[in-house]
């Protein structure tokens, strides 16, 4: 965690271990209001409770359902939006990139380039996204095992760019079927790199649109991050919204937002104890 946290700012405890990182934010920003609405709830809350935070909205959504699914405000008017969020709240952001020519530009504003998960082994977008020299998340493919993430890692190493996150968002288990293997955690782990859980996306369901009330089990949530926080990462991914039934792209996965305090506080006792238990 310390080349991220070096490279975002963020300062160590005084045992010289680091808190949990948030990634967090809508799925997409709808306006520049939501995301500014979030935004402060969410870096007050973890101000807070002692979490480091990052901003997270897509300026746009390439992998949706159909053809007029909302994708957001596109590219130029995304991050001009997503810089002022930044300028005006004082945080770090991050949004996902999909096409090679994506990734100079979004480099500009963005301190974390996010390569999604469905596109996790596109070499071309890898590489630029790794020589921009920015902070690179990962998103583990639903395909892929926890040791495949060496593919992409080695692509991004190969630019001279090792600030890499690794995110666990789920695994293919049959047809609509997405599961989350927990023994991925410390496996992930093990290759290096700061572990995410992305909560929200491993309790969407494949195949139905996102706003579909088939689309997602919000209800799975609490049980999942729980879970995750007892197993070992090094912090959380999570979409949310005010009003998630009202939300534009995965209406049924995100998290209210009044909810987050709440889910929070229970992964980072659960945290506490795990670091407790763990081997010095």
């Amino acid at each position: 965690m310390k080349r991220i946290a070096q490279a975002l700012g963020f300062a160590p405890r005084p045992d010289g271990t680091y808190p949990l990182l948030l990634i967090c934010g809508p799925c997409v920003l709808e306006s520049l209001e939501l995301g500014l609405e979030v935004g402060e709830r969410v870096r007050d809350l973890a101000r807070t409770l002692g979490i480091n935070y990052v901003f997270k909205a897509s300026y746009l959504k390439d992998n949706r359902t159909t053809a007029t699914s909302f994708q957001g405000p596109g590219l130029n008017l995304g991050l001009e939006q997503l810089a002022e969020v930044k300028r005006r709240l004082g945080v770090p952001i991050l949004s996902d990139v999909h096409t090679p020519a994506e990734a100079e530009p979004a480099a500009k504003v963005l301190d974390i380039l996010q390569l999604p998960a469905y596109l996790s082994k596109q070499t071309q977008l890898t590489l630029a996204l790794g020589r921009t020299h920015k902070p690179i998340n990962v998103k583990k493919a639903q395909f892929m095992t926890a040791a495949d993430l060496a593919i992409p890692i080695g692509k991004l190493r190969e630019t001279g760019n090792d600030k890499l996150l690794l995110t666990e968002r789920g695994t293919m288990f049959g047809y609509r079927d997405l599961i989350c293997d927990y023994r991925n955690l410390p496996q992930m782990r093990a290759l290096g790199y700061p572990v995410l859980f992305d909560v929200t996306h491993i309790v969407r369901i494949p195949g139905f649109t996102s706003t579909d009330v088939a689309g997602g089990m919000a209800h799975y949530i609490f049980d999942y991050a729980r879970a995750a926080a007892a197993v070992g990462v090094d912090g959380f991914f999570i979409e949310t919204h005010p009003d998630p039934t009202k939300a534009l792209c995965d209406a049924q996965s995100m998290l209210a937002l009044d909810r987050l305090p709440e889910l929070l506080e229970q992964v980072l006792e659960l945290d506490a104890l795990r670091r407790k238990w763990e081997p010095k």
